[in-house]
């Protein structure tokens, strides 16, 4: 992947709580939602973060420090810092052309990028930014053939990871999103009209980058779909519902590292691991679909422990810092993937706003590491408070 970047900080969004203070002044307040909110109540969405923040580290300032290192080795490949892009769908309409600047950005970083098969560039452009080094998440097709074609193009395109996400077997209803027409199928309204009049620099890079679309489906899509007929069209093509059966023939096509996104409980993971995947990612989709359900860290803590040495257990959902990642690590995961915190960076900064927000987490996290005298990233489970 790309050389050792340098790490550089606007001073004027030193967290990722600025960005999003910047990215909602940006970008259109339908489009602004679509990125913040989570499903119902919000409840797991601000249970997510605030649970993570529970878990306490213990410094140890005697002990001898041969300094810090977020060198992280997984699936074969030593990334910079043990973070990465979470696959986050529709990028484009948050901020023109992000897919783009991220991928780019997490190449120079050397960490992952995930493509959501339902984001606003395709796999080709992709990989081609990232080298053959991004990660393609894949939203099961209710069609053999399609989803065959999609994992050959994946393949082709030498995404060393395929992710397979099982906790959208239904879309997560979400208040924000009704109101604002983004539903399936989606419509633009009048007010959704004048927001976009009132963000003018969002409306030019949208009219020079075009329209987005989900590029990735373009070859499978009739042409000259108007709203109504692309909501339509997606009901059709996928079944977000995984099993057992549907996963076997994935496994045996896929030649590469295949992940499991969206466990959030030890008999999913069970499964995962008789089924032979090569990890998972505790997530419950951003506190997006089930509000009544766990946040991610509970789940992921009891997993680690119990699966953590027969498969690479990761975590996504709720983490916007680099304290976060070093909490997430110490409770079990060995690596943590965002999504959020990614897409405030590239609203409020545009191009620059990979850069600064992958510059940021690492700056966060490699302070905590020295703080608490954590030499290496494995280490951080040593340095978790233990609960009385």
């Amino acid at each position: 992947m790309g050389n050792k970047k340098e790490i550089r900080i606007n001073s004027k969004y030193p967290s990722v709580t600025d960005l999003r203070t910047k990215a909602q002044s940006k970008i259109p307040k339908f489009a602004f939602e679509y990125l913040d909110g989570g499903c119902n109540e919000d409840v797991n969405l601000i249970k997510n973060t605030a649970e993570i923040r529970d878990v306490e580290l213990q410094p140890h300032y005697l002990r001898a420090h041969g300094g810090s290192s977020m060198k992280t080795e997984l699936f074969g490949h030593t990334y910079d810092a043990p973070f990465g892009i979470a696959p986050v769908g529709l990028q484009g309409l948050m901020w023109p052309n992000a897919p783009e600047i991220l991928a780019k950005s997490a190449f120079e970083h050397n960490v992952p990028f995930v493509l959501s098969t339902v984001s606003t560039s395709s796999i080709e452009r992709i990989s081609e930014i990232t080298e053959g080094n991004a990660w393609f998440q894949l939203y099961h097709p209710a069609d053999n053939k399609l989803r065959d074609d999609i994992i050959h193009r994946a393949a082709a395109a030498e995404c060393p990871v395929l992710v397979i996400l099982c906790d959208v077997p239904t879309f997560g209803f979400r208040p924000r999103d009704v109101r604002n027409g983004l539903a399936m199928p989606p419509k633009m309204s009048i007010k959704n009209i004048i927001q976009i009049l009132g963000r003018p620099e969002w409306a030019m890079k949208t009219l020079v980058h075009g329209q987005p679309n989900f590029e990735t489906l373009k070859p499978y899509m009739p042409k000259n779909l108007d709203l109504k007929q692309l909501g339509k069209f997606m009901d059709e093509t996928f079944s977000g519902r995984l099993n057992e059966e549907k996963i076997k023939p994935i496994r045996d096509m896929w030649k590469g590292k295949l992940v499991l996104k969206g466990v959030a409980n030890e008999a999913d993971a069970e499964k995962a691991i008789k089924l032979g995947l090569d990890g998972i990612i505790v997530s419950n989709h951003g506190g997006r679909q089930l509000d009544a359900g766990e946040s991610t860290i509970k789940p992921l803590t009891r997993i680690a422990k119990k699966y953590g040495d027969k498969l690479t257990v990761m975590m996504d959902s709720g983490l916007r810092s680099g304290p976060d990642v070093a909490r997430t690590l110490a409770s079990g995961a060995q690596f943590t993937f965002m999504g959020r915190s990614f897409m405030y960076g590239v609203a409020a900064l545009g191009n620059k706003g990979g850069d600064h927000t992958i510059s940021l987490l690492k700056t966060e996290l490699q302070q905590v590491m020295e703080q608490i005298c954590c030499e290496k990233v494995e280490d951080f489970p040593n340095f978790i408070k233990s609960v009385q």
